[in-house]
């Protein structure tokens, strides 16, 4: 049995259904041109895939936009501004938690979406992306007034709206195996997992018009991901009832739209 065949058979469940199957690309941590970013982009390029790129405020080199000029299928998101974890040992990392004073937090994510457009400028999609996909409930309804009018974390998203002005679309499947090795999760877990959240929405168990999310991480691929990556572009790309949104599309409706 093929690793991918759950997968083409819960695609082939959408089709017969007579719907789309939506899909969305986010990867984190970017700060500056390497050699593993190329790769990356490249690959967004040579499969018409969009990509969301979470870029670190408060380290982004200056040659960045300099480099992504070339590739019109990334929009550059914000990833929290200096990726530094405020939570003490025995909790979770998070930058944006529960552990400091809200108008230092607010300060900080305002200065970092007003440097992320200065140098993007309409590349940049004002989506925050918190670092370790954690956010104080009590920050959320404070983002549109910092000029954020999105919100990106890891699993099923609680509800479209978390805060008037604001929506949300997640991410729900992540390349790297964080807790062992951080290295690749392996394809067949992967698959297992997409498919998973796939049938969920089709069996309205999820939200159906949050498109299913895959995070990757450049900076920590091994062969397993890049290879992964290509193989789910591949398979997905050449199927009439499969679309890969642009994270505007994916923030918007979850359908495709042109934004």
């Amino acid at each position: 049995m093929n690793e991918w065949d759950a997968l083409d058979a819960e695609l082939d469940r959408w089709a017969r259904a007579g719907s789309v199957a939506t899909f969305w690309w986010r990867d984190d941590d970017a700060e500056g041109p390497t050699a593993a970013l190329s790769k990356l982009l490249e690959l967004s390029e040579s499969h018409a895939v969009p990509l969301g790129l979470a870029v670190i405020p408060a380290t982004v080199s200056a040659k960045l936009p300099r480099q992504l000029k070339q590739y019109t299928m990334t929009r550059v998101l914000q990833h929290g501004f200096a990726h530094t974890n405020h939570a003490p040992s025995n909790e979770k990392a998070a930058e944006y938690g529960t552990h400091r004073p809200l108008s230092e937090m607010t300060l900080e994510i305002a200065g970092g979406a007003t440097c992320l457009r200065t140098l993007f400028d309409e590349r940049f999609l004002p989506l925050l992306v918190p670092p370790w996909n954690r956010v104080a409930d009590s920050l959320v309804p404070m983002l549109p007034s910092l000029g954020l009018a999105g919100l990106s974390t890891f699993a099923a998203r609680p509800t479209r709206s978390p805060a008037p002005g604001l929506k949300q679309v997640n991410t729900h499947v992540d390349l790297i195996d964080w807790r062992h090795g951080r290295g690749f999760r392996g394809t067949a877990w992967l698959v297992e997992e997409i498919t998973a959240h796939l049938s969920a929405r089709r069996r309205e168990q999820a939200d159906g018009r949050e498109p299913t999310g895959i995070l990757s991480h450049h900076l920590a691929h091994d062969e397993g991901c890049w290879r992964f990556l290509d193989q789910l572009f591949t398979r997905t790309r050449g199927r009439e009832n499969v679309q890969w949104l642009t994270p505007g599309e994916a923030l918007e409706t979850g359908e495709a739209l042109d934004i």
